[in-house]
This record gives C-alpha cells, sequence and structure tokens, in this order.
C-alpha cells in the first residue's frame, strides 16, 4: 500500500525551481491537477539547465511519479529524468540497468502520465529535469510523487566510536552466515564490521580509497591479514554520501558478495568449511582487547542503515539495550 500522493499535501514552499517566467509560473503552482497561478510552472528560459524540485519533508520511499503540463496551454514537457538527493546538495540521477532512465512525458497539457519504478527509491528530494518540450510551447510541468514514509534503523559513527555485538557463547561457529546493511560516508577509508577467532579465522568489511573490500579467512593462521587470504573489492568512489546497499553471503567456502547489485562470486582459503569467532563482533572499528577507545585500523565515518547478521537487527537490538 505504498502509494500515497506524497507532493499535493506539502507546503507550497516545498517545491523550489532553477528559475521561473514570472511569479505567477513559479513552482508553488506545480501540484498536479492545480490550476491557480498560471496553471503550473514555467522556468524563465526552456533549456536543459532547468529543473523543478520536490522537498518530501523527511526521506521516505518513492515508487511512482506522475506529470502533467501547464493547464490550459501549449507548455508541456515530452521526456526527462529524475535526480534524488537526502541533503539537497549531493544527487543522484535515477537508473535502471545501469542506464540514466530517460521518463516519456506529456503530449498535451492536461493528460496525466504515469510512471512506475522498476526498483523504490529512498529519498528526502527529487528533481525533475526536462529534457524536451513541445515544439510550439515552453517547459510547462505539474507533478505528483506517490510512496510512502519509510522506516529504517540508523546508527551514525563519527570516526572514534563503534558498535559491538556479543554472543551467547564464547565462540561462534557458523557453516553459513549473511550481512546486510546500506552505508553512506564522505571518507574513503575506514572498518565497516570485523571478527576474529583464536584459529586465524576472520571477516572483515573496509572501505579502503573509496572501494568496499571484503577479507575473509576460515581456520588458517598463516594466512591472517597476509596477502595470500580472500580478499574481494568492489565498487569506486563509494564515499559519496550516498547510501550504497551491501549483501554478503557465505555457505562453506562460497562466498557472493554484492554491491549496489553488482555481485562477485568466489570461493574463500583456509582449512574449513565453517567460520569460528570469537564471542563478539564489532561494526564501525576494530577496538584493541583491553583498551577502550583505541582501534586497529582506521575507524568508519558516517551512517550504517538497516544492519543485519544472520537475520538480527544489530541496531534495534543496540537501542532496545
Amino acid at each position: 500500500n505504498c502509494d500515497d500522493a506524497l507532493v499535493s499535501p506539502l507546503p507550497s514552499t516545498a517545491l523550489t525551481s532553477s528559475s521561473e517566467l514570472f511569479s505567477t509560473h513559479s513552482p508553488s503552482f506545480a501540484k498536479l491537477n492545480r490550476r491557480d497561478g498560471a496553471g503550473g510552472w514555467s522556468p524563465l528560459d526552456s533549456n536543459e539547465q532547468q529543473w523543478l524540485q520536490v522537498d518530501l519533508g523527511d526521506r521516505v520511499e518513492i515508487v511512482a511519479v506522475a506529470t502533467q503540463g501547464r493547464y490550459g496551454s501549449s507548455d508541456w514537457v515530452t521526456s526527462y529524468t529524475l535526480m534524488f538527493s537526502d541533503t539537497g546538495r549531493n544527487w543522484k540521477q535515477y537508473r535502471q540497468d545501469d542506464t540514466i532512465w530517460v521518463f516519456t512525458g506529456n503530449s498535451n497539457a492536461d493528460s496525466v502520465v504515469h510512471h512506475k519504478f522498476l526498483h523504490s527509491m529512498k529519498a528526502r528530494f527529487l528533481r525533475f529535469v526536462p529534457l524536451k518540450w513541445n515544439v510550439g510551447g515552453r517547459i510547462g510541468l505539474r507533478v505528483e510523487v506517490f510512496g510512502c514514509s519509510y522506516k529504517s534503523d540508523i546508527a551514525d559513527f563519527d570516526g572514534r566510536s563503534s558498535l559491538l555485538y556479543r554472543f551467547n557463547q564464547k565462540l561462534m561457529s557458523t557453516f553459513k552466515d549473511v550481512v546486510s546493511l546500506k552505508f553512506k560516508s564522505m571518507q574513503g577509508d575506514g572498518v565497516l564490521f570485523h571478527g576474529e577467532g583464536q584459529r586465524g579465522d576472520y571477516i572483515t568489511l573496509e572501505l579502503q580509497k573509496g572501494k568496499l573490500s571484503l577479507h575473509i579467512n576460515l581456520g588458517d593462521s598463516n594466512l591472517h591479514f597476509s596477502n595470500s587470504h580472500s580478499s574481494v573489492t568492489l565498487g569506486s568512489l563509494l564515499d559519496d554520501q550516498h547510501w550504497h546497499s551491501v549483501l554478503i553471503e557465505r555457505f562453506n567456502k562460497q562466498v557472493n558478495f554484492t554491491v549496489d547489485k553488482h555481485t562477485q562470486h568466489f570461493r574463500t582459503k583456509g582449512d574449513s568449511d565453517h567460520l569460528d569467532i570469537d564471542y563478539e563482533l564489532s561494526f564501525g572499528g576494530i577496538p584493541v582487547p583491553g583498551k577502550p577507545g583505541t582501534f586497529q585500523r582506521k575507524n568508519f565515518h558516517g551512517c550504517i542503515e538497516n544492519l543485519y547478521y544472520n537475520g538480527v537487527n544489530i541496531i534495534d537490538l543496540a537501542k532496545r539495550r
């Protein structure tokens, strides 16, 4: 049921734009089916540098958009792209199949053209960027955004903190592990999570120069943090203050490592099929035993969202404790 109209209840100040033709053509008149003012938004100049922006007030899940032209006019947009942001400063373009997606717009001023996304997006700010418009008119837009509120568990790391998840027993031995999370950061280096055992087992996920690296070893003490351990790197420029999704699935020695829909399959090195980890996992850094506030490697500086380890919601568990 995530299909609420999100723009119509917003105050007029939530809509802004690159420019406006006259005050009667301001973005405040750009809500779907509205007829006040000049019947919609039109910029001062009709070119590809114009945009109409919506501040949805909070981070929401967006599943669809709809557009109209300017009421009773010859001004409408025939194609456009979408950009989204959590901050209103750093923007990403909406993509499908790794391609910047171009949406088909309108063929007249008043018919509504609706587009449902293949993949929903989570954002606070959304920008409509016109690419083409009616040859006999100008850029003209009225818009609606459909979706729902987005509930998430987020932990903030300041580069000096970490979050510990301790098992009920002193040693955890697993044949299968699943770790999923989203993160965003403006720092190119930092440990997102780490666990290790006395027999040389370990698993570490860390940002290194804006790329995400997964290091893992099953039961061979000679490989501990050496050049011969299993290490896979994915992504680039991940320190862009945008959310990136991560999924790690391990069954015995087979590992699937996914970052933003790109997956690397590999087999781990080591003597065993199971991962033996001591009593805790650390998130955000690798604490030095017995030295509170001291860490082995550079800590993560940013946010981690919806962090799950083998079905356990780590952040929600930490909040309840």
